[in-house]
């Protein structure tokens, strides 16, 4: 199951996708212990890289352990991505650099950026050539097939990527118009797959148990599986894929115990990574993301919402685990 993107040898086909406010080092660590052969970091913006703007120079930041890794910058002008692609590869531990040509939101597109670059199958050569030429790592990119279903351009735009000399191709096998809704087309993805041929290709969209993932896997014929919004809360999902991949056997679930234990440790790295206000407001949303599906999460999840501090969290998730231990004195945290 080992493949490589140029000289970097990744140990299976399970990818995680670079979601932005979420792909940060605490995160990133957790997945990669869970197994997955590569993760992607949270894009970047080339501006603020070259602006040395502090909170994105912090985003480059790269833990040993989770490594290979890539880091993913987003931006409209060639001139700019080049001197914060230079940057990158030389003052970050990343393994990767990734261009980012699938961002489907407003604030991106508009600039020029991220999915809209789709519309412009010349710049996208340029921009990816010149990248290349400036880095000495791999650079990579994950785009969308198209902007919309009248402008799917995407073995078109995957071509133009390969000939500017880029190491591997990332898809997401939605338009932008779609956003993150409808389904993914993995027959766009394996018509990519089918016409590039000197690079990897990294399928995403959908993925969301060890039975699929190897269905599109074995489909498609792409060399990575790519998973973002279904690992939110439950990164047990790529040890479960990784883990079918290699044997055809399914693990069980987590019980709701190890859910809440994950997320007591994800909240902790995150306060060891930023500061304990900053953590506390991003774990609101893990800890709905963590519960979902548990019995009275609805209410928890309306609780956590004011939480500020790691002493505040942690009352919540004692209580809640008392009460779904059937500590009847408990029950106040659900109703």
């Amino acid at each position: 199951m080992t493949w490589k993107i140029r000289e970097i040898e990744i140990d299976n086909p399970v990818v995680l996708a670079p979601m932005a406010g979420v792909c940060n080092a605490a995160f990133r660590t957790i997945v990669k212990e869970m197994g997955t052969g590569l993760i992607y970091a949270e894009m970047v913006s080339d501006k603020a890289v070259v602006y040395q703007n502090k909170k994105t120079l912090d985003m480059l930041y790269v833990d040993p352990a989770e490594r290979p890794l890539s880091m993913q910058i987003f931006g409209a002008d060639k001139e700019t991505f080049v001197e914060a692609a230079k940057y990158v590869d030389a003052n970050c531990d990343c393994d990767i650099i990734d261009i980012n040509m699938g961002c489907p939101v407003p604030k991106v597109t508009k600039n020029e950026a991220g999915a809209r670059l789709l519309l412009e199958p010349d710049k996208i050569y340029d921009i990816v050539a010149s990248v290349v030429d400036v880095c000495k790592k791999p650079v990579t990119v994950k785009m969308r097939t198209g902007w919309d279903k009248e402008h799917i351009y995407a073995v078109e735009n995957a071509l133009k990527i390969e000939q500017a000399g880029a190491s591997a191709i990332a898809v997401h096998g939605r338009t932008r118009s779609q956003m993150y809704e409808g389904k993914a087309d993995w027959g766009i993805i394996k018509d990519v797959k089918d016409a590039i041929k000197t690079i990897p290709v990294i399928g995403n969209g959908d993925i969301n148990s060890p039975e699929f993932a190897k269905k599109v896997l074995e489909e498609s014929g792409v060399d990575g599986i790519m998973i973002g919004r279904a690992a939110l809360g439950n990164p047990w999902l790529m040890k479960q894929i990784v883990h079918y991949l290699k044997t055809d056997e399914l693990i069980a679930e987590p019980s709701a115990e190890e859910k809440l234990r994950l997320a007591v440790d994800h909240m902790d790295r995150l306060i060891d990574l930023k500061c304990e206000k900053v953590a506390l407001l991003e774990m609101r949303s893990h800890m709905a993301w963590y519960i979902k599906g548990l019995d009275g999460a609805t209410h928890v999840k309306r609780m956590v919402t004011t939480v500020k501090t790691r002493e505040e969290m942690m009352d919540i998730i004692n209580r809640y685990q008392a009460y779904l231990n059937g500590d009847k004195s408990a029950r106040l945290v659900v109703e």
